[in-house]
């Protein structure tokens, strides 16, 4: 039997330029690239006035992380938020007394609830036992 090596830590990116990501790379270079452009065809002091912003935001995206996820997947999920419809609808549904308990016996059947009894036979017992009283349930509507 041939054993291969399965690939551990796939959240940590590749450092290619040194001790940078290819996506930390790209970010300084974009913010360098837009201050050197203010600089070259602005007045200097303008040109630190409106450069400045778009380097410190374009390092924020490479360096800075929100709740161990990057800045850039915090202003997307920000953007989605104010442009997504606020409004929300609901509908009532009439629901019989068998109907409500049919739904909730699935409902419970599906959770993943945890082992109270510590016997991995009183569990499956149980949830076999669930499963039968669901095809009971069924037989009768």
């Amino acid at each position: 039997m041939a054993r291969y090596q399965v690939p551990q830590f796939l959240e940590i990116e590749d450092k290619i330029f040194g001790p940078l990501t290819l996506k930390q790379f790209l970010y300084t270079m974009a913010g360098a690239a837009i201050m050197y452009m203010a600089w070259a065809n602005l007045p200097k002091v303008i040109a630190v006035i409106v450069g400045g912003p778009f380097f410190g935001l374009f390092l924020g995206f490479a360096f800075y992380k929100v709740n161990n996820r990057p800045l850039a997947d915090a202003v997307e999920n920000a953007f989605k938020f104010l442009m997504a419809p606020k409004l929300y609808l609901w509908k009532k549904r009439e629901n019989t007394p068998e109907k409500k308990a049919v739904e909730t016996i699935r409902h419970a059947a599906n959770l993943d609830m945890p082992t109270l009894s510590g016997s991995k036979l009183k569990d499956l017992s149980w949830g076999l036992d669930i499963h039968e009283t669901l095809d009971t349930l069924d037989d009768i509507k």
